[in-house]
This record gives C-alpha cells, structure tokens and sequence, in this order.
C-alpha cells in the first residue's frame, strides 16, 4: 500500500492526476485506521498521530482549505516510517502436543449469496430468501474436520462410534464441541485469537470458495462422490479426513462425512432479516445449526445452502453423526 501512496504523491507533483480535498481524505483514511499508532517525524507538524491528521483533513474539508501542500511532505514521510503491517500467515498449523496437529487455512474477508434461489427445488424454505452477506474480517478455519486423535490430544477421551485416530470424531454434542473449545483455548492460549465455532454465515461462505452453484463443485450432484463421504458412498460409517476432493480454497470434507456444529441457533425465519455484514443468527432458540450432511444423508442435505438442527445436548448418531471443525478470528497486530 505505501507504494501506492508513493506513487501517488509523485503523480500529484507532476500534475498528471488531479487533487482535491475529497481524494486526499479517501486515499487517507486506510492509514488513519491502520497507522494511527504511528508519528509523522521531520515534519513542522511532527507527533501527530494518522488519525489526528485524519480529523485536520476532515476539517480542511469543511472549511475549504487546501491541504494538499502540507501533506505532499507528510505521505512521503508514511512511506519512510511506517511498516507494513504483517499479513496473517495463509495457513497456521496449531501444535497440539504429542506429534498431533491442527491445520487451518485463512479464510478472506468477501461477501456472498447465502441461501437458496427459488430455482433450487432441493431447498426448503430455511434456506430462503437467498441474500446478500458481507464477511468482513478474514479468520481461519480447519483445513479438516476435528479428528479423533485431536479430540483426544484435548480433552483426554475420545467417544467416537467408528473409531480411527485420523476419522472425525463425533458421538458428541453441541456443549461437548464447547467445552473442547474452552479447553483448546486454555491449552493453546489466545495470543492469536480464540478458538471458537464458526458462523453458520462464515461456515457457507468458506464451503462456497466463490462458488454459487449447489456444491462447491457445481450443481450436479453425480459429481458429490468425488468430494464427499454420504449415503451412496459410505456404507454408514465415517472415513478418515482429507481423502476426498477440497473445495477452492483447501478446505476438505465441508460436504459429508459428518454434519459440522456452527455457533447459531436456529431459525427458520431468520434469513428474512439477517443482518448483511457478519450475522450471528438469532439471540435466543431451540436448537443450534448443523452444516455439510453426514455419511448417511442423501445428496440433497449436502448442499453448500443446506440447514440442519442440532440438539445442543444430545449426541449425533446413526444417519446424523455430529462433529466440529474450529474457527479462529486472528488477533490484530
């Protein structure tokens, strides 16, 4: 970014741009927000800090004055002083003890369709109307499900049905799912965040990785055995992590092989009001969301837009084994 701004000054100075106070302040703002710990030194105005100049901008603004002269010296002093900040790493692994270890990719900021168009005569009406959301911060999210051996590096125990160290656990419940979290947290600390469920809205954006069609892979779902454990495939039992298809963006078995605990409760009618940027679902419910479908559902209930429930206290089993994959929203630096 600061090239950028390099760039720019040296184009205002030749007069092959044209400036006002309106640009100045749009072009200013990121700085102000990202660099407002830093000092401009060397300059007469020396120890403002960005935002300080911000609000002297806004003011400039309001009262007609030209600012561009004095901050022709300033920007160019930005370039010199202030570091980039550091981007979250693409892929964090988290060291589990043992030799076992979570892997997770970072999910970008974006927005999205969620839901179902009327079009899709598989949806039911929980998954409409389709709208707009905005993910505003990037997080990461687990490359694959929880596994048994993880579960177990946690919290001690392992109640998985269809044992195997590198299949996802399940046999568990939505409080279970929680209190491996608090215990994550307290053996991993939260330095880089907090590990946590995700949203039922951020779990459909990373499933989707830019997609809008039924599965992330597209709309027919003759092509869900190459990326997904179901009904057709599974012969009723979970499989170990990772040996299906991922998505666009890394990320394995978001279709099948067990249904994923999101954060929300469950509303059938939330979707008419969801708020567009990161909505959380409703306050208060019955029952929590279920993503992704399981070894024994039919192809329809693995659909990227598809809602389940899930009883935040009784443990998936059978057709509808439960599982978990973790979210961490990265620390500000």
């Amino acid at each position: 970014m600061l090239n950028r701004w390099d760039a720019f000054v040296r184009y205002a100075e030749d007069g092959r741009i044209q400036i006002d106070n309106n640009v100045i302040e749009r072009l200013l703002r990121p700085v102000a927000i990202g660099r407002k710990n830093y000092l401009f030194f060397g300059s007469e105005h020396g120890g403002q800090t960005a935002a300080t100049l911000y609000t002297l901008v806004q003011s400039a603004r309001r009262n007609c004055v030209d600012v561009w002269p004095y901050l022709t010296d300033v920007l160019r002093r930005i370039a010199a002083i202030a570091p980039e900040a550091k981007s979250p790493l693409k892929e964090l692994t988290v060291d589990l003890g043992g030799g076992v270890r979570m892997e997770m990719v970072l999910i970008p900021a974006g927005e999205f369709l969620m839901g179902s168009p009327d079009s899709d005569k598989s949806a039911n009406s929980g998954e409409k109307p389709q709208h707009r959301v905005r993910i505003t911060k990037p997080f990461y999210l687990g490359k694959f499900l929880v596994t048994q051996e993880q579960w177990a590096a946690v919290t001690g125990n392992n109640p998985s049905r269809f044992k195997g160290p590198t299949n996802p656990v399940e046999t568990v419940t939505w409080n279970d799912c929680q209190k491996f979290l608090e215990k994550l947290n307290a053996k991993i600390g939260t330095q880089r965040g907090k590990f946590v469920l995700p949203t039922e809205a951020q779990w459909e954006y990373a499933c989707r990785a830019g997609s809008t069609t039924r599965y992330c892979f597209g709309d027919d779902e003759s092509g869900l055995g190459e990326c997904a454990w179901y009904g057709a495939n599974s012969d009723l039992k979970t499989h170990p992590v990772g040996e299906k298809k991922p998505n666009a963006w890394g990320l394995y078995d978001m279709h099948g092989n067990v249904w994923e605990c999101c954060a929300d409760w469950y509303d059938g009618g939330y979707y008419a009001n969801s708020p567009t940027d990161d909505p959380t679902g409703p306050a208060t419910g019955s029952y929590r969301v279920g993503r992704g479908g399981g070894v024994g559902t039919a192809a329809r209930y693995c659909r990227s837009a598809d809602r389940g429930i899930v009883l935040v206290a009784v443990p998936g089993i059978g057709e509808y084994p439960l599982g978990l994959r973790v979210s961490l929203v990265p620390v500000d630096r």
